[in-house]
């Protein structure tokens, strides 16, 4: 009963609660419950959440330092300036920025306005087909390419926390198993995406202009800064720590502590920005929802759960095809009413993951990329806390409604057909037994 009042205030936001205290709400009711206090506030302990702070520290070290600015322009000026040229630019950016941080929300603030400034200068009428899918790629480049390894987007620490709150899958996600699993099917993705909203969309040629209009537009931002140059040099070397886990074995929430630290210590990271330079209401959420996974097997939720979801998923389960359609077409009827991008219903479903692999023998990494794929889905607006963080920057000089729903058409047909290969895939690996 608890979870479902708490999942109403997520989903209504009565008075404008935050997700945080909405989750405040929860933890007071399961301890009233008799839930034991070291259960329910586990989410905090979890090394997951000492990975989501810093990381949203990165995101707003690279927006001061305008680094972030800096490497996107510089990055368009390499383009020619047309319809294919921009988009192959954001393409790249998003790959760049999804490098050095994890935050969404920070990518689509340094993003979307550079975006606008683009369409405006080749002179992209409000409205047009043209203006609409240069800025839907350039805001599904900040949101996606990053799903494919684990310190690419804020989702990873999530559902790393999820996992490890789970005795029987700690350890199961590191660095290198995540990109063993999502990283193929991620890019796979990726490419149907930009290949088929061009082909979707039609663009119209727009009016030839010199790449020397870009090149002043950079040239505005002045000489690079002592304070970039060390917030890169610090992010790259965090994502090269990132990257080589398996070498060295030092752990992402360590990497990421040091980071913070030294972006601290250099004056990047000041006093006040401890306070004012992160939304604290994403962290003391994500805390509580860490917490669930213990909380279910303390009350006895998990072996209910795990009874029911192998009962119905016993018909598919035999077949790794039939599986793995089976529940990425559910959850993304889900995420119509889930508005969490997934996270409430991933901390449901992977306690009883253990129990579904030991009796299907399937491979609980699978899940990721499902996951991933569901969990950043949009047709609507509402579905999605990024397309609205975007929508809000553009201020109606975006897309519109049908704009956005041909283009998330388009992104669930890429997921489905980038699962086709990665079926076999799985299987090669010996994901499915």
């Amino acid at each position: 009963m608890g979870i479902i009042i708490t999942i109403g205030l997520w989903v209504c936001k009565p008075g404008g609660v935050p997700f945080s205290v909405s989750g405040c709400f929860l933890m007071m009711f399961f301890l009233l419950c008799g839930v034991s206090g070291p259960t329910v506030f586990s989410g905090f302990t979890s090394s997951s959440l000492w990975v989501l702070i810093p990381a949203l520290f990165f995101g707003h070290a690279l927006n001061k330092t305008g680094l972030g600015k800096r490497l996107s322009y510089l990055v368009i000026k390499a383009f020619k300036p047309t319809m294919g040229g921009l988009i192959f630019a954001w393409v790249a950016i998003g790959l760049f920025l999804s490098a050095l941080t994890p935050s969404i929300a920070v990518r689509i603030v340094i993003i979307m306005p550079l975006a606008k400034g683009s369409a405006d200068i080749c002179g992209l009428k409000k409205g047009s087909t043209n203006r609409a899918l240069l800025l839907l790629t350039a805001w599904a480049m900040a949101l996606l390419p990053g799903t494919g390894w684990l310190t690419g987007t804020l989702l990873g620490p999530v559902i790393l926390g999820l996992y490890n709150s789970s005795p029987k899958l700690a350890g199961v996600i590191t660095f290198a198993s995540w990109s063993k699993a999502a990283l193929l099917p991620v890019a796979i993705m990726n490419i149907l995406l930009i290949i088929g909203s061009y082909f979707v969309f039609r663009p119209k040629p727009i009016p030839v202009l010199e790449r020397e209009v870009f090149v002043k537009e950079y040239a505005k931002l002045g000489p690079v800064r002592k304070e970039e140059i060390i917030t890169g040099f610090l992010l790259s070397l965090c994502f090269i720590l990132f990257a080589t886990g398996q070498l060295h074995g030092i752990p992402d929430a360590a990497i990421c502590l040091g980071g913070l630290f030294a972006l601290t210590a250099v004056g990047i990271i000041r006093v006040e920005d401890i306070s004012k330079g992160i939304s604290w209401d994403l962290p003391i959420f994500v805390g509580v929802i860490l917490g669930l996974g213990a909380i279910f097997a303390e009350t006895g939720i998990t072996p209910w759960l795990a009874a029911t979801l192998t009962s119905v998923l016993t018909p598919v389960a035999h077949n790794p095809w039939l599986f793995v359609f089976a529940v990425t077409a559910g959850l993304f009827v889900v995420r119509f009413f889930d508005v969490t991008s997934l996270i409430l219903t991933m901390a449901i479903l992977i306690p009883v993951i253990p129990e579904m692999s030991e009796r299907f023998a399937i491979n609980p990494l699978v899940w990721i990329t499902i996951f991933v794929f569901t969990g950043k889905f949009f047709i609507m607006s509402y579905q999605n806390m990024f397309a609205l963080i975007g929508e809000s920057i553009l201020g109606g000089d975006g897309w519109n409604r049908k704009q956005l729903a041909l283009y998330g058409t388009v992104y669930l047909f890429a997921c489905l057909v980038a699962l086709v290969v990665a079926v076999p895939y799985w299987t090669a690996l010996g994901f499915f037994k």
